[in-house]
């Protein structure tokens, strides 16, 4: 049983809380492992990653992540410390909350 602040108000559904973050950055080899290395240290896997090349000439990095289980505070300082990774310009962190039918 999920405990009480996942709960959705309906008993036949069940919230689920994700992170996301989009994460705008230098297109350089070292990026990529600095933002994983944030999440491997925290014991985190993300549910989801998808990264892309573009801008000029090919110098921007955008990577997006999700994060399930990962709410609230946390979430908030793991988008904090993306912010001080080297080669990481910008950071942009929301909350998914979704709710799933437990009858399935």
């Amino acid at each position: 049983m999920p405990p009480a602040a996942a709960r959705s108000a309906r008993p036949d559904t069940e919230a689920t809380a994700a992170a996301c973050f989009s994460i705008h950055a230098w297109a350089e080899p070292g990026v990529m492992p600095r933002v994983l290395e944030l999440f491997a240290k925290r014991g985190l896997v993300p549910s989801r990653w998808h990264s892309a090349i573009g801008g000029p000439g090919g110098g921007e990095l955008t990577i997006d992540i999700h994060v399930q289980g990962l709410d609230g505070a946390p979430a908030d300082y793991v988008a904090a410390c993306l912010r001080q990774v080297l080669g990481v310009e910008a950071v942009l962190a929301a909350r998914l909350v979704r709710s799933e039918s437990l009858e399935e």
